[in-house]
């Protein structure tokens, strides 16, 4: 328990901050409108592209015995990729989503 204390009088500054963070997360996720909540979102997952460069760089050094470190940073690049390919999926749908319709031409009765 001494333990335990001693970090945390240790790192005050960094818990105090992380604090900070979430309300100040919780406040500025809570103000966006839900309309513009999806977009940002997938933004969001299209900048997720850091973490699979980190993921890259810990395999890299990591050692060749080291299973556990390999197989952590092989997960990471495989849902980090999942995560920026659907970040980018989704912003493409929602901006089709505000391109003008094709209108059929006229004598064309082919269109539903």
């Amino acid at each position: 328990m001494s333990d335990f204390l001693n970090w945390i009088t240790l790192h005050q500054q960094i818990i105090y901050i992380v604090i900070l963070m979430i309300f100040v997360g919780i406040e500025v996720i809570g103000r966006v409108p839900s309309v513009l909540h999806t977009p940002l979102m997938s933004g969001a997952n299209a900048i997720h592209g850091v973490v699979i460069i980190g993921a890259i760089i810990v395999m890299g050094k990591a050692e060749h015995d080291n299973y556990l470190a390999l197989i952590l940073g092989f997960l990471a690049v495989v849902l980090g990729t999942l995560n920026v390919v659907g970040g980018f999926v989704v912003t493409d749908r929602m901006l089709e989503m505000f391109k003008g319709k094709n209108k059929p031409a006229k004598g064309n009765k082919t269109g539903h």
